[in-house]
C-alpha cells in the first residue's frame, strides 16, 4: 500500500484501488485497534478524493441540446439526477 504518498498526488485509480486495500483489511478484521484507526483515517479521506475528482469530472461533463432540427444548438451543463 502507498500510505507514504501524498493522497492529493494519486490518481483517481490509485486512490479507488488503495481505498478498496483498505476496505478489504479493515474487514478481515486482523488489524489491530490503531493501526486500523489509522487505516479508517486514511480510508475517509481517500474516499473523500475520489469523491472531489468524480464532482470535478462531472462538472466538466456536458450534455449537448438539439434544436427543431435535430442540430447542436449549445450546451447545457450536465445533470444526474
Amino acid at each position: 500500500m502507498a500510505e507514504d504518498r501524498n493522497i492529493e498526488d494519486l490518481s483517481f485509480e490509485q486512490a479507488l484501488k488503495e481505498l478498496e486495500t483498505i476496505v478489504g483489511q479493515l474487514e478481515s478484521g486482523e488489524a489491530e485497534l490503531d493501526k486500523a484507526i489509522g487505516l479508517y483515517e486514511r480510508g475517509d479521506l481517500l474516499r473523500k478524493q475520489c469523491a472531489a475528482r468524480l464532482d470535478a469530472a462531472q462538472a466538466r461533463i456536458e450534455a449537448i441540446r438539439l434544436d427543431g432540427e435535430g442540430k447542436p444548438a449549445g450546451t447545457a451543463p450536465f445533470d444526474a439526477g
